[in-house]
């Protein structure tokens, strides 16, 4: 029984091979990241070693590594550790955060969740938010990673929310939820992950114990929003109401001592600040008179005051 010879590979072979192309294996030569090729006369002949080696670096790229770090991976492995348990808290960090599975949706179909109506600049927002994704070869259907997300826009354009000020809204919350997910990776890398990536790589073992981590603490952060939004929603729509409805409207305990308080206008005063100063600078506006008649009010004051002591002097 004969052995199969092992497969060689000239560079244009191998960048065929791996989806690599020629200037970029020469790069990663250049860095150390793959083993030197044999030499035969005037040409290198390359391995399914090699072959190997850039497909783990292809996938360390999409996992999101830089070619710095790849290399100390690399290397730490041909030194004899191995890479399984960095791997495996790659896969970790990179599962799903979410139990919603994505789903499937054809331009007809969302045309008909949002009023039948055909808005292709829409369709453009949605995908370059990621609420749609285009898939390859199929123009008129679209994969939806959240459709819980869609359906939230679904319902807020069918209680009159326009699509652009549902993307808007998208864009901006969007921003604040990612500072909530960086503030939350950099707590928890400062207090629970330091001691497992002082080094690195980290040994398996290490990286093996921040996997079991990762899994026990992936729900906190969504546990700790939707508790919080839940807290706040309740504080703020009940001061939102009254604001609208009347600050004498029974919806809840007083302002404490010091508390802000609501305070309802007549709409023809609303719309006169509006015509005066914009309707963005309304509240600016009404603050910035209500604290220069306040200050008014106690300078004259002051002033009765003084007047009145100064009678009493006289008199005396």
């Amino acid at each position: 029984m004969t052995s199969r010879s092992a497969a060689e590979y000239r560079i244009e072979d191998l960048a065929h091979a791996s989806g690599a192309t020629v200037r970029t294996i020469r790069a990663y030569q250049d860095r150390g990241l793959l083993p030197t090729p044999e030499r035969r006369g005037r040409a290198n002949v390359y391995g399914d070693t090699h072959l190997a080696r850039l497909r783990q670096i292809a996938d360390l790229l999409d996992r999101g590594y830089t070619l710095a770090s790849i290399k100390e991976l690399l290397e730490a492995w041909d030194a004899g550790r191995g890479l399984g348990g960095v791997l495996g808290l790659v896969a970790e960090v990179h599962g799903p955060w979410t139990d919603e599975q994505a789903d499937r949706i054809t331009r007809d179909e969302l045309h008909g969740k949002f009023g039948g109506v055909q808005d292709d600049q829409a369709v453009a927002e949605a995908v370059e938010l990621g609420v749609l994704e285009p898939i390859p070869g199929r123009p008129d259907e679209f994969l939806v990673p959240s459709p819980q997300e869609l359906s939230v826009a679904v319902e807020l354009h069918e209680a009159g929310v326009p699509l652009t000020a549902i993307s808007g809204h998208l864009r901006e919350l969007r921003g604040q939820v990612e500072h909530i997910a960086c503030r939350f990776l950099e707590f928890t890398t400062e207090h629970v992950f330091a001691r497992y990536l002082g080094h690195r790589p980290p040994t398996d073992a290490d990286a093996a114990e921040a996997a079991e981590l990762v899994r026990r603490l992936r729900p906190l952060a969504q546990q700790t929003v939707d508790a919080e939004l839940a807290r706040a929603m309740r504080t703020f729509a009940t001061r939102h109401l009254q604001h609208h409805l009347g600050a004498d409207t029974p919806l809840g305990p007083a302002p404490a001592a010091g508390e802000s308080r609501p305070v309802l206008l007549a709409p023809d005063t609303i719309r006169a600040v509006e015509r005066l100063v914009g309707p963005q600078n309304v509240a600016v506006f009404v603050m910035a008179a209500t604290e220069r008649e306040v200050q008014a009010r106690t300078l004259d004051a002051l002033a009765t005051s003084h007047v009145k002591i100064s009678q009493v002097d006289q008199m005396d």
